[in-house]
């Protein structure tokens, strides 16, 4: 579907973003004349030439709202919206600032975030709305203040038109998530799995079979390199999100759960077409990736409301697999604290649970919400007919029920370099987190395609995160890293397989953004930890791995081993060689008790004794993410869309021509 819609200009956006955010910040002190400082969704009149910011899918839903500040000693009393001249909504309160608390449920909201410096400044919405005639639309708000003064602002969205009757629609659509993989992360995978000689490869990736291959660019609405929740939510709504943000626009007020909304993929095509969704990750399931394509929400760390969010609003998505880590925000928490630990390892506290305005509820038939520590929410999946699997032994045994929720960590998942060595009986680390029956992300993903497809007569959307391959980036930690990605390899290898017998599957492999600016250097001369054992250009040679019958190099260090530099990195102590044990991990509950305490706490202790420091370009104690583009892969129905250079929210509104209109 070559239109203009697909080929938008991202300087275009984040230069529109930032004028945005410049303007927003000019009116944070009480202004003198009544003003909509904020209009959502956000519009790019400002450049010269520039295309429409906010798109949408024919009959896609999204929230409409204004933030408007009055004049001292005044109160809003209502805020009319209208799209292309014709009135689609009027949001009314009563005439004094704390008539807005009350009137929540009918779509106006103190502005929280600014009342410090605004006292009356109200967000004003209107829920769920959708349009379905293709083009170019205004979108007004009106603002009437209590004194009758009238202020009105104007800004537009484009509905992306779907050809109709293109060829044959897509049954189902899986996405394939490298969280932080870059083109190197694949080249590294790729050398170290199948090797080289001669200069050629002697053996492909799967992800390097899929025949159609285009270039991403993952900017998100407030910066030139996003974090992974817009980085995953752009993919799937359409719409740039706010850094930390999922499945929703900026807002002024201060909950993180009353953001304007954009309805994402898994969701409108459960609405329209009846379809159900499966999320696979070896993060911590509240992780962004994951959370970021069935849960609405400002703050991605808000686990105990993004975990329920999962289970309450499944009407909306059509939830059925649900399967990673993250076990300690379903875990009942009755005292609802976490200092000191629970002994269950429960995370859970009404601190990061969710409460929504009424508006939202009635607008998007959500679920309310509720503050409970104490819930258990492994029971409430049981009870709405999931069935439970702890470990890998359970999850093979389950056979293939109707709905399944597999969580097998506390937090994330222990990585593939110490889940295989364990296997091997090499490894205690998997042990030492407690949780030593893991499965791999190819074994979660066959049987999440083997759930899905049971009685599967509207078809699904797949997420498949390898969520790793950024967190051991993050921690310069190659070893660890490029076993991740052969890990996913493995995984697409699954999708890839399900697709070629069932050809109505698009299947797509790509990345949220670039972690680290990982580079391949060259190789290892085996002469200790200085800058004088790298070897470069023809001294660096082909690096040879023994790979087992398991599909993993039986060690990853080898002579002339593969040697990897970051342009993105902090601080670190570098030995060449594989790290025994890895970086502790915050977000396990018990990371503070013995034995997890013992492992390093960062890259800049890590070998300190024994390794050459090499200082890097960011403060910190970790790598960073980049802005640089990312590969795209297809394979399947319509996989010849994906190609040149286009916008992550590009990838959206490819997947609904596929999925509603076809394609040849």
């Amino acid at each position: 579907m070559n239109t203009p819609a697909f080929t938008r200009n991202c300087m275009h956006l984040m230069i529109s973003a930032a004028l945005a955010s410049m303007a927003s910040a000019a009116f944070s002190a009480s202004p003198s004349t009544l003003t909509i400082s904020r209009l959502t969704p956000p519009s790019n009149p400002i450049v010269s030439g520039a295309s429409t910011l906010a798109r949408f899918l024919p009959g896609q839903r999204f929230d409409l709202q204004a933030t408007v500040q009055p004049i001292a000693g005044q109160a809003i009393s209502s805020v009319e919206f209208k799209v292309d001249g014709v009135s689609v909504g009027t949001v009314t309160a009563g005439a004094t600032c704390s008539d807005k608390v009350a009137s929540g449920n009918k779509g106006m909201l103190p502005a929280t975030a600014i009342t410090a410096s605004v006292p009356c400044a109200v967000a004003a919405s209107i829920r769920a709305y959708s349009n379905s005639a293709a083009g170019m639309h205004t979108l007004t708000a009106k603002a009437t203040q209590s004194d009758g003064a009238v202020v009105e602002r104007s800004g537009n969205f484009e509905v992306v038109g779907i050809i109709p009757n293109n060829g044959r629609t897509a049954k189902n659509i899986i996405i394939m998530l490298g969280d932080g993989m870059g083109a190197a992360h694949r080249t590294a995978a790729r050398i170290m799995v199948k090797g080289y000689a001669q200069g050629k490869a002697q053996g492909r990736l799967a992800m390097d079979t899929f025949p159609v291959t285009g270039m991403v660019m993952t900017s998100s609405l407030d910066s030139i390199v996003t974090d992974s929740a817009p980085g995953m939510a752009n993919y799937v709504n359409g719409n740039k999100a706010a850094n930390n943000q999922e499945g929703v626009f900026p807002d002024d007020t201060s909950d993180a759960f009353d953001n304007p909304r954009v309805e994402y993929l898994s969701e409108f095509l459960h609405r329209t077409k009846g379809t159900t969704l499966g999320i696979v990750t070896t993060a911590d399931v509240f992780d962004a990736t994951p959370a970021a394509n069935a849960v609405h929400t400002s703050n991605r760390g808000n686990g105990t409301g993004i975990v329920d969010q999962y289970l309450d609003d499944r009407n909306l998505t059509g939830l059925t697999v649900l399967m990673g880590g993250g076990r300690k925000w379903f875990l009942s928490n009755p005292s609802n604290t976490t200092s000191p630990q629970p002994v269950n390892g429960s995370q859970r506290k009404n601190s990061s649970d969710y409460v929504l305005p009424g508006d939202i509820v009635a607008g998007w038939g959500a679920a309310a919400g509720a503050l409970d520590a104490s819930r258990d929410l492994i029971a409430s999946f049981q009870s709405a007919g999931y069935t439970y699997a702890a470990d890998k032994t359970a999850m093979d045994s389950a056979g293939v029920p109707d709905k399944l929720l597999g969580l097998f960590s506390f937090s994330n998942m222990n990585v593939a370099f110490d889940k295989i060595n364990a296997r091997r009986g090499a490894s205690s680390i998997v042990n030492d987190y407690g949780f030593p029956d893991q499965p791999m992300l190819d074994e979660m993903t066959d049987k999440a395609l083997q759930v899905l497809n049971k009685n599967n007569a509207n078809g699904f959307v797949l997420m498949v995160e390898a969520a790793s391959i950024d967190k051991q980036a993050h921690l310069m930690d190659s070893d660890r890293w490029i076993l991740e990605t052969i890990e996913f390899d493995r995984a697409i290898k699954k999708a890839q397989d399900f697709a070629s017998t069932n050809p109505d599957t698009i299947v797509i492999v790509t990345a949220d953004h670039e972690c680290a600016g990982a580079a391949i250097i060259g190789a290892y001369s085996g002469g200790g930890a200085a800058k004088t054992s790298v070897l470069t250009y023809q001294d660096a040679k082909f690096p040879k791995y023994t790979i087992n019958a398991d599909g993993y190099p039986a060690s990853t260090d080898v002579s002339g081993k593969m040697l990897i530099g970051y342009g993105a990195n902090a601080d670190r102590y570098e030995t060449w060689q594989s790290n025994p044990q890895p970086t502790q991990d915050s977000q396990q509950p018990f990371v503070g008790s013995a034995p997890l305490n013992t492992y390093p706490a960062n890259p800049n202790v890590r070998n300190s004794g024994t390794g050459y420091l090499v200082s890097g370009q960011v403060s910190g104690e970790q790598a960073v993410h980049t802005a640089t583009d990312i590969p795209l892969s297809a394979y399947g129905r319509g996989a010849s869309l994906f190609t040149g250079v286009f916008d992550n929210t590009d990838v959206f509104f490819k997947l609904g021509q596929i999925a509603v209109g076809g394609a040849k």
